[in-house]
């Protein structure tokens, strides 16, 4: 199966970038809704539609949600990817959809979305509520959970660009975690059966981003969704969507997310499991937090009127603006910094550094300053 072939066949074209609201995907599901695959199965805090997207009858369940924090919006789009190839007519597709059920929640904080926050209207972070479920979108994911009882639970998400694969200086740009169901993050059979899935996966994506695959922290917690499923017996695979390189707007790792999606159901598919592959999952590279968005070394700064050499480093904030995302670069730290990196670093070989406020990098202003007073630096990047 070619993987980049079935991808650009099947992306969604309507949809793109990081800002993902129910208005965009509304279209689609319209589009989508051919014989009542598309139910509305409950409402926001803001009274918004949360919507259900349904395919084939297999006898493995699969239960699928994204964007259940509103500003992560990339496995959405490669949701609809997938689902593309659901309602393709191919070969690959007739199996699927005779193999598996598939139900999906393609955004469970509408509200959030919109706002482009992590948490829902009432600032609660959905996944912190597995357990008081507290929010209407808590109940909603609870309750089809336990009407539609799942053999697999696909809990996607997206993770901020801070992340490395270990400390080897690439970018975890995808990552995966099967979640604990106890406070001693033992492995029983069904947390067993996510690793399996997840060590498959890893196979495939090694051949594309070789050294670029993450293993998110395992640590217990009960009040998050993945935890609280794989607690109640259901093999759980939490999907980070993260950075590559310059793809702020994450179409290259929507891709990535695309590859480990179908490779999980041909893998599924076909009982292509070995029967333990623990520590094939242990050897995929933890996720460490080791990267800023830029890094500026050996600038010459006036510190208290002594002059030093020092690094300091910058990182993007996504703002909302007219329904918009901006990528505004702040200062966020100065000092040696030893162990990080940046996805974009600059060496100033001693330039000294200047703004228009000082001649000192203050913590949380704007990316825009100046080296030897003629390399002029706007939002974080040279300006040419």
């Amino acid at each position: 199966m070619n993987l980049e072939q079935l991808f650009d066949q099947y992306k969604e074209q309507s949809i793109e970038g990081r800002y993902l609201t129910l208005d965009h995907i509304q279209p689609l599901l319209d589009r989508l809704n051919t014989n009542d695959q598309v139910k509305l199965i409950g409402k926001s805090v803001l009274d918004k539609p949360i919507y259900s997207y349904q395919a084939g009858t297999g006898e493995t369940r699969i239960y699928l949600w994204s964007q259940m924090h509103g500003n992560e919006s990339t496995t959405t789009k490669a949701l609809f990817d997938f689902i593309n190839v659901l309602n393709s007519g191919s070969d690959f597709a007739d199996t699927m959809l005779k193999t598996f059920t598939f139900y999906c929640i393609p955004i469970l904080n509408p509200d959030g979305a919109a706002l482009y926050t992590r948490e829902n209207a009432n600032k609660i972070d959905l996944n912190r509520d597995s357990q008081n479920l507290t929010q209407p979108e808590s109940n909603v994911l609870r309750n089809v959970f336990e009407s539609f009882k799942p053999h697999y639970c696909f809990n996607l998400h997206d993770q901020r660009t801070i992340f490395g694969a270990g400390e080897t200086g690439k970018p975890a740009t995808v990552s995966f975690l099967a979640p604990s169901y106890n406070e001693e993050r033992e492995v029983n059979d069904n947390r067993l059966k996510a690793i399996n899935v997840i060590a498959g996966i890893n196979d495939v994506l090694q051949e594309y981003i070789p050294g670029q695959v993450g293993r998110f922290d395992d640590s217990f917690n009960i009040n998050c969704i993945g935890d609280t499923f794989q607690f109640l017996g259901v093999p759980t695979i939490l999907f980070e969507a993260g950075h590559y390189t310059n793809d702020y707007n994450r179409e290259i790792t929507r891709k990535f997310i695309f590859f480990s999606l179908i490779s999980a159901f041909k893998i599924l598919s076909e009982n292509d499991l070995v029967d333990n592959r623990f520590y094939d999952y242990l050897n995929i590279s933890q996720n460490k937090v080791v990267f800023y968005d830029f890094m500026y070394k050996n600038i010459k700064i006036n510190y208290d009127g002594i002059e030093i050499i020092t690094n300091f480093v910058a990182q993007y904030r996504e703002e909302l603006i007219e329904n918009k995302i901006h990528f505004n670069a702040y200062i966020v730290e100065v000092g040696e910094l030893e162990n990080y990196f940046g996805h974009y670093e600059y060496d100033a070989k001693g330039a000294s550094y200047s703004d228009d406020f000082s001649n000192f990098p203050n913590l949380n202003q704007k990316a825009d300053f100046y080296l030897n007073k003629n390399i002029k630096f706007v939002n974080g990047l040279i300006k040419s």
